[in-house]
């Protein structure tokens, strides 16, 4: 092998290795830094707008991902599996009424009794304006362009149930902390394991919308976050 060839994979190698510490680095400012910026460091009533900055910037860089395309977003709906939805749906319902009867019972089904316009609202947007660009960035984004820095298998669904935990940080609650994490191992199985970004999105949808009717907004909401320090 000549000394030129010799030089041009040491400069693709080089060249690699820079783009694998770029994608590193920018992986853990958008996953890890800011998430925790926002929850220590950003007042609570500007939280969501600083949320929909992280997400429009997520947006963006899964504009610039390579081989993406806004099309898998309307691929794969005809084939949706509904027995995964009506189990999300018993479980959330389940495990919010526990909560709620052990913790504030007064706030439970609260909104449906006193704010049903609201309810309504939430329900006709909280899959559009929440699950969808959610599941966009921490289940295509997380899989697609940071693929090369991230561990394969079941390794990668797990950092990525623990960093969509860590995304809710700014709530300071052991349950949001606990509920977002199992909802991250599910929704990255939808995406991962029955490769369908529709059912991930659904199931997202289908779990946030059973949480506020059954109350559990008093845990999702900036207004009641309590820092511990």
């Amino acid at each position: 092998m000549s000394a030129a060839l010799h030089e041009d994979f040491g400069i693709e190698d080089h060249n690699c290795a820079r783009q694998r510490r770029g994608l590193l680095a920018e992986f853990l400012l958008l996953f890890v830094a800011v998430p925790v910026v926002v929850a220590v460091w950003m007042p609570p009533t500007r939280m969501f707008a600083a949320l929909g900055v992280f997400m429009l910037l997520g947006l963006v860089l899964l504009w610039r991902t390579p081989g993406f395309s806004w099309r898998i977003m309307f691929q794969g709906w005809r084939n949706m599996q509904i027995g995964p939805v009506v189990a999300i749906a018993f479980a959330v319902a389940g495990a919010s009424y526990a909560i709620l009867m052990q913790s504030a019972p007064e706030r439970l089904f609260a909104m449906l009794k006193y704010r049903p316009e609201m309810m309504l609202v939430i329900a006709v947007f909280y899959p559009l304006v929440s699950a969808l660009p959610q599941e966009l960035i921490f289940r295509v984004l997380f899989f697609r362009r940071y693929k090369p820095v991230i561990p394969a298998g079941a390794r990668g669904v797990w950092l990525n149930a623990a960093l969509f935990s860590l995304a809710h940080l700014m709530y300071w609650s052991w349950v949001v902390a606990i509920m977002t994490f199992i909802g991250g191992l599910i929704f990255a199985w939808a995406y991962k394991t029955r490769e369908s970004l529709p059912l991930a999105i659904v199931l997202h949808s289908v779990a946030g919308v059973v949480l506020f009717a059954f109350g559990m907004g008093v845990y999702f909401y900036s207004g009641a976050v309590v820092r511990p320090f």
